[in-house]
């Protein structure tokens, strides 16, 4: 819904520069950059840390419609390129080979009446604790309007450019005046994934941190704050060097933009060599910890996730990519299902022993799942196309029940056979367990109110909230 109703009114600061802008500045260093891009130059901040650099108003107050927060924060697992629901948490023995291909059986889960794909006997044992809806549609079949349909709950192509989810947390969950913070609310591991986990409309603000680099390499190598071939000393005396040449900032004293480019600068070294950046050396976890999520890129982006929740970071998404298996589609899942299963489980696993998992929903899927029927013909040599039609989802912690399974697809896996949940519903059920208002209006450059969540005005079809595992 979009109309003149100004419910989340940016605050009187300037707004924020990007990395770019604020190195063509030449007011800041090369560590002040990562914080730069929260933090308002041209305005006095309200506040040191740079998480509370956020429009001075806050988002918009809660209706009584939001209710309690039972989350207070999300890890995405984002199977970038779409997952195969029949071979993973909606399996389909009986549609014969064609269909199943060499994956022809399935394991019993810990609940009983619930069975999965073979290749995830980890996650089998966890299924008590998650949640699978094996009606997710939207019909798309392309990458890029699946992506944008699935992050945002909006169909593409229209006037707006609307933000996905992890910035509309950011914007209501965030941003917590007084915090001391300094690791960024919204982080991606490892590589970005394009506009699909931007901010859209909303603004630079509320865009991810992608730390780039690899968690499970010798030292992770985080964008901005841990640099590659250099020691803790070394950054040290790189910024002792900063402030001996920085006569600009000396001759400027006392003004606002040069002061609030100080601060900055501070904060971002702050969180290089501080305390705050530990949060990416996994050196301090135990090796036995790090084996069990498995040594991989994507094994360890789990652990790294669970650290960051730990540290306040309420949104997190692990960029797994690697699923688009037109060809040897097979011999791609028997090597990366087992990877996915041990570092998910691991994670979930390890978010209950510590506590987090009941404050802290854990979303897998992609944009969609892959064709039911196996393509044996050359060149695709057994291989599975894009499907929007029907696909699976799994939701774990945050207030969602476990062992349960919303929905159910058609015999072979092809078509919704009942209880259809479109992307709009399942990010909808997200935002009522974090207490973010449906009716709420996202941060909008020219005070337009639009809602957090797609209205009936917006002609998308709805199967409404998923109430039965909330």
């Amino acid at each position: 819904m979009i109309a003149k109703h100004h419910s989340f009114v940016p605050g009187s600061q300037p707004g924020p520069v990007s990395r770019r802008e604020a190195l063509k500045s030449g007011i800041l260093g090369t560590a002040g950059l990562l914080l730069a891009e929260r933090l308002a130059i041209g305005g006095e901040p309200k506040a040191t840390s740079a998480a509370a650099a956020a429009p001075a108003s806050g988002p918009a107050p809660k209706s009584p419609a939001a209710g309690p927060a039972k989350a207070k924060a999300v890890i995405q697992i984002w199977m970038w390129g779409g997952p195969p629901h029949t071979d993973t948490f909606d399996p389909k023995p009986e549609a014969g080979s064609d269909y199943t291909g060499p994956l022809n059986g399935t394991i019993e889960t810990n609940v009983k009446g619930i069975r999965v794909g073979t290749l995830i006997p980890e996650l089998a044992k966890l299924a008590d604790k998650y949640s699978i809806i094996r009606s997710m549609t939207h019909g798309i079949n392309g990458h890029e309007t699946a992506s944008y349909m699935v992050q945002t709950g909006r169909a593409p192509g229209g006037r707006l450019v609307y933000p996905a989810v992890g910035a509309v947390v950011t914007a209501f969950k965030g941003f917590v005046e007084g915090s001391e913070n300094l690791i960024p609310p919204y982080i991606v591991l490892t590589q970005p994934q394009g506009r699909f986990s931007e901010a859209g409309f909303m603004g630079i603000r509320y865009k991810p941190f992608a730390t780039g680099g690899d968690p499970n390499a010798a030292r992770f190598t985080v964008e901005g704050i841990v640099a590659p071939g250099l020691t803790d000393d070394q950054q040290r005396q790189r910024r002792e060097l900063l402030d001996q040449v920085n006569t600009l900032g000396r001759m400027m004293g006392g003004d606002a933009q040069v002061e609030a480019a100080k601060r900055a600068r501070s904060q971002a070294y702050d969180l290089i060599l501080g305390d705050a950046g530990k949060v990416f050396d996994l050196s301090e976890e135990k090796e036995e910890l790090r084996l069990r999520y498995g040594r991989n890129t994507f094994g360890q982006s789990c652990l790294v996730a669970r650290r960051l929740i730990e540290k306040g970071v309420k949104y997190v998404t692990i960029n797994y990519a690697g699923w688009d298996t037109h060809k040897d589609h097979f011999q791609i899942m028997r090597r990366k299902l087992p990877e996915m299963d041990k570092g998910m489980a691991t994670l979930i696993s390890d978010l209950a022993d510590r506590g987090l998992l009941e404050s802290t929903i854990v979303w897998w899927g992609g944009e969609f799942g892959r064709t039911p029927e196996v393509d044996w013909k050359s060149p695709w040599n057994g291989g599975r196309h894009h499907y929007g039609a029907v696909f699976s989802t799994v939701v774990a912690g945050g207030g969602f029940k476990g062992g349960q399974v919303v929905g159910e697809s058609t015999a072979k896996g092809e078509q919704v056979k009942d209880r259809p949940v479109y992307p709009a519903d399942l990010i909808a059920s997200m935002y009522a367990l974090l207490g973010i208002d449906p009716e709420a209006g996202l941060p909008h450059p020219m005070n337009e109110f639009v809602r957090a969540v797609p209205g009936p005005d917006e002609g998308l079809k709805s199967g409404g909230l998923l109430k039965e595992i909330m």
